[in-house]
């Protein structure tokens, strides 16, 4: 009997080594999710505190976002009036020259086809060119 007491234990010891081994290395794995536990819990913390600013803040970026697009949409309409303006103030430009040519051009043909410069005609060339300056003015000062 002795003997198989001996195997026995034997057989128990070679049996209880391996299971010691596996015993330390899950004690040190144990050990390691623990300390990875806590510091997950801190990040799942720190993203619930994020997530948290995150909701606070889109009620304010939502307020923000509206006054930029208002303030946007009132310089849009201004660009849109001073468009308006400058087409008109245009249009009145080219019609201005486009008189101003045509004196200067009628003053031209009258001075070609005259052969004498007489001071009337002179008179009248002057009083067309001041006529022309004078509607210019006046259509300068009306834009204003």
């Amino acid at each position: 009997m002795d003997s198989l007491e001996l195997i026995i234990n034997l057989l128990i010891i070679v049996l209880l080594v391996p299971t010691i081994i596996y015993a330390y290395k899950l004690n040190k794995n144990l050990t390691l999710l623990r300390e990875n536990q806590n510091s997950l819990a801190r990040l799942v913390s720190s993203l619930n505190d994020a997530t948290v600013k995150a909701e606070n803040s889109i009620p304010k970026l939502k307020d923000v976002t509206e006054v930029s697009s208002q303030n946007l949409l009132n310089v849009v309409d201004n660009a849109k009036s001073l468009k308006e303006d400058l087409t008109f103030i245009n249009e009145r430009a080219d019609n201005l020259a486009d008189r101003l040519e045509n004196v200067i051009h009628d003053g031209r043909n009258l001075k070609n086809s005259s052969s004498f410069d007489t001071e009337e005609a002179q008179q009248k060339q002057s009083q067309d060119k001041s006529q022309a300056e004078l509607e210019l003015l006046k259509a300068l000062r009306s834009i204003k």
